[in-house]
């Protein structure tokens, strides 16, 4: 069973008065990176959030907002005057007055407007209390997340199936192909010798050395076993509870290298054709498993 590595999920909590919310966006990314946003004051349970993530999710970047309201409301700020702030304007008041020669008048509402003199700052969490609402929106939002992974995971899985079912079909039109490689060279050769020995004799037996060189050199036999036992390890892949895409991508480049190589040991015009037909249906599978967990 593979996943998709793009999802989406959401997972609610309620304790009390207190209601937690999770959302998770997971994105392709070769590697695991998990990006968690929260209200500063839920910070210090960051990397808690973070291994609970963790031991969920093996590759992709994930992307996990949490918020937590009161009653219905954001959590209450707090606020704060800014004393010494206040009295260093006063101070400043009281020198400009006296250089000016003029009464000191500060309204309130001038000393209001006055940066910093009032400090904001958001409530002190009780984080014992807060933890479990967390948690548990977290693992509602995981689920969620990879009930979505699943599906879209589904779908790609029939899509590998139809292609790996094609290229089995290369597969065995090139090996019904291969034991006619070595005749249709002789016949060649045996073509070309005679137009360049212009009716001079020809020597059977250097002929022979030569055509034997070609099927040593050309035969395909392993190439085609490899590329067979790769579309097979594939298919039991896709039946692992796992994450496998990069295993999965490992494979194809496997499989390139033995048609890469089939082609070129070919030297034949339908192999040639099967051959790029087969590359362009492991690029497809390429491009579907950078989307595999």
């Amino acid at each position: 069973m593979i996943k998709s590595m793009t999802a989406y999920g959401r997972g609610e909590a309620q304790s009390e008065e207190t209601h937690y919310v999770s959302e998770i966006r997971s994105l392709n990314n070769r590697y695991r990176d998990i990006i968690i946003r929260m209200p500063k004051p839920l910070q210090p349970l960051e990397e808690e959030l973070r291994s609970l993530v963790a031991s969920r999710i093996r590759r992709g970047r994930v992307e996990v907002s949490m918020t937590m309201e009161n009653g219905g409301i954001a959590p209450s700020l707090e606020l704060e005057l800014n004393e010494p702030l206040v009295d260093s304007y006063m101070e400043l008041a009281r020198q400009l007055s006296n250089r000016a020669g003029v009464a000191l008048e500060v309204r309130l509402d001038t000393l209001l407007a006055m940066k910093d003199v009032i400090s904001v700052k958001p409530a002190t969490v009780d984080l014992d209390k807060t933890r479990w609402g967390l948690e548990e929106a977290l693992k509602l939002s995981l689920n969620s997340l990879d009930g979505m992974k699943i599906r879209e995971g589904g779908v790609i899985e029939a899509d590998f199936f139809q292609r790996l079912q094609k290229l089995a079909q290369y597969v065995d039109e090139i090996h019904n192909r291969a034991p006619h490689l070595v005749d249709a060279y002789r016949k060649r050769l045996q073509e070309n010798v005679q137009q360049m020995a212009n009716g001079m004799s020809v020597d059977e037996t250097r002929l022979a050395q030569e055509v034997a060189v070609y099927a040593d050199r050309s035969d395909i036999t392993e190439e085609i076993v490899r590329i067979k036992s790769h579309i097979k390890q594939f298919e039991t892949y896709l039946g692992i509870d796992d994450a496998v895409g990069r295993r999965l991508d490992f494979l194809i480049q496997e499989m390139n290298r033995e048609v890469n190589t089939l082609s070129a040991k070919g030297s034949d015009a339908m192999v040639s054709r099967v051959a790029v037909e087969m590359k362009a249906e492991l690029e497809k599978l390429r491009e579907q498993v950078q989307n595999v967990e």
